[in-house]
């Protein structure tokens, strides 16, 4: 089992409300999780928010969540967005400060895409890009989503429908990135879980998963 520790941090419209995640040993990197919609019960312990959590905790990352503004502890008011990036922002920097030495992931979830995909394109602007994103049910059409680049992992249910793929394919035609359909799977990812995990462990680069680590990724 990982340690947790909560965490408050001054955001942009006051005190937000966080959660760091450890791995068993000396952490590689560090992954910023961002949650979706905070006006529809979206927040940092959203399941699937969860599973990018306990992912990147097992490849060995340390892992920071925030709830957005007006969410549990969290001060302020929904800002659309606008605010949500720069509270990530602060996020970042804070955790950059605590580990200079390592990369930095960003993971996000429905709306959380949209904060990252803007995060990711402001962090490369500023000659400082993230590692690596991964995006789950990318709100694709829903907000403006900002490029990605084009080592990016995305995952979409076949059967989402409150981001449909097709909406996601004609964001990513232009940009010529590819996305891992997940048969049957719903926005939400009812009963699909394990495909996250087990995709992105995949993915990252490790040179393959030890069977207990597939037969970890496999669970929901």
């Amino acid at each position: 089992m990982n340690k947790s520790e909560k965490f408050t941090l001054a955001g942009g419209a006051g005190q937000m409300e966080g959660v760091i995640d450890y791995p068993e040993s000396e952490p590689r990197g560090v992954a910023l999780v961002a949650h979706p919609h905070p006006l529809y019960g979206g927040t940092m312990d959203n399941k699937v928010a969860v599973t990018l959590m306990r992912t990147f905790v097992g490849l060995g990352y340390v892992v920071a969540r925030i709830n957005f503004r007006g969410v549990g502890q969290s001060e302020g008011v929904h800002d659309h967005g606008l605010g949500e990036t720069d509270d990530m922002a602060i996020v970042h920097h804070w955790m950059t400060e605590k580990y200079p030495a390592l990369p930095v992931a960003l993971a996000g979830f429905s709306f959380g895409t949209f904060v990252q995909t803007h995060l990711a394109k402001r962090l490369a602007a500023a000659g400082t890009p993230a590692e690596r994103l991964v995006l789950v049910g990318a709100a694709a059409k829903k907000w403006e989503m900002a490029d990605i680049p084009a080592d990016t992992i995305l995952i979409h249910g076949e059967q989402d429908d409150t981001i449909p793929l097709r909406d996601v394919l004609d964001w990513l035609r232009p940009q010529d990135i590819p996305v891992i359909v997940i048969p049957g799977a719903d926005h939400f990812f009812h009963r699909k879980l394990g495909h996250i995990k087990r995709w992105v462990m995949q993915l990252w680069g490790r040179g393959g998963l030890t069977e207990a680590e597939t037969d970890t990724a496999s669970a929901d």
